[in-house]
């Protein structure tokens, strides 16, 4: 099911409309607080959230949304004005998978959504271990030391990136290309405050993830 978010509501049933045509449920919502109510009771396979909204904005909605560990790992792609550069870094930064500017067309909605939805699947192995970090990939689980640890999504695959390739050097570019799946767009500060989060939460296993001053960020397993 993917949920579309907007409060016009032509574009919202024409949203849905399309996602029904094209082989997905799909259910609207005119406004944050009517989907954070929903998502007490049920979750999507992702929501199109635009930004723009009476009430609680876009952001505000995606800011709960990735706080709450039974919600944090939803695909959301968020919707732009046209030329809102920020609006796109915010969103980024916040927790978003991808983006579409407004006015977008429906055929590209939906490549989005799919690709989205391929990106956010559990592929690879089950488990990956590093140190006292095991990675459950199935389960979209971690834990340190046995204690479990709630990431995001995005945070989840920034680690799982890193243990699948140990000792590996990844640029910023690299990162944001290979997680978020759109371009750079020209800054560090997306990558570089998920990272300090990521480490935060892991305690003391954040050390494995090393900065590679002028290049990027590596794992490597240290004693502790």
């Amino acid at each position: 099911m993917i949920w579309c978010v907007d409060d016009d509501d032509t574009i919202r049933e024409i949203e849905v409309y399309t996602l029904n045509r094209t082989g997905f449920e799909a259910r609207g919502f005119a406004d944050g607080i009517t989907l954070l109510n929903a998502l007490k009771t049920e979750k999507p396979e992702l929501i199109l959230l635009d930004i723009m909204l009476p009430g609680k904005d876009g952001i505000e909605v995606l800011r709960e949304i990735r706080k709450d560990s039974n919600t944090c790992g939803i695909p959301i792609i968020m919707a732009t004005a046209k030329g809102a550069e920020t609006d796109k870094i915010q969103g980024l930064d916040t927790g978003a998978d991808d983006y579409l500017v407004k006015p977008f067309g429906m055929m590209e909605m939906v490549s989005r959504v799919k690709a989205v939805l391929r990106r956010c699947s559990n592929d690879g192995g089950d488990e990956i271990i590093t140190g006292k970090i095991i990675l459950n990939n199935s389960k979209h689980s971690v834990s340190v030391d046995g204690v479990k640890t709630e990431l995001t999504y995005k945070e989840f695959e920034i680690l799982k990136l890193f243990m699948s390739n140990p000792g590996i050097v990844f640029t910023r570019e690299r990162l944001l290309s290979s997680v978020w799946g759109v371009d750079y767009l020209g800054g560090s500060r997306t990558v570089d405050m998920h990272i300090k989060t990521l480490r935060r939460k892991l305690g003391s296993a954040g050390a494995y993830i090393e900065t590679v001053i002028g290049v990027g960020y590596r794992m490597v397993e240290k004693e502790w």
